[in-house]
């Protein structure tokens, strides 16, 4: 339903962002089933790390937040 970022650079919040679905979309999704989605970030000083969390809406009508740990953003290749 939606979706919370948090963007980190050199360890202190530059972003957050926060609204409807992903990419524009709010996909239904059944037992076991898959949904991926590509999408992009600008930072101005890579590496970078996000966090947050997407927030589910089950079939009974609740809502829960699935929390997203924190991950790196970086340019291909430049982590050693």
């Amino acid at each position: 339903m939606n979706r919370y970022w948090k963007f980190f650079e050199v360890n202190e919040l530059t972003l957050e962002v926060a609204g409807e679905g992903v990419v524009g979309e709010q996909p239904t999704l059944n037992p076991n089933q898959r949904y991926t989605y590509t999408s992009g970030a600008i930072i101005a000083q890579p590496p970078a790390t996000m966090e947050g969390h997407y927030e589910f809406k089950n079939a009974e009508g609740h809502c829960f937040k699935v929390p997203i740990p924190a991950f790196v953003l970086s340019i291909p290749g430049q982590i050693h």
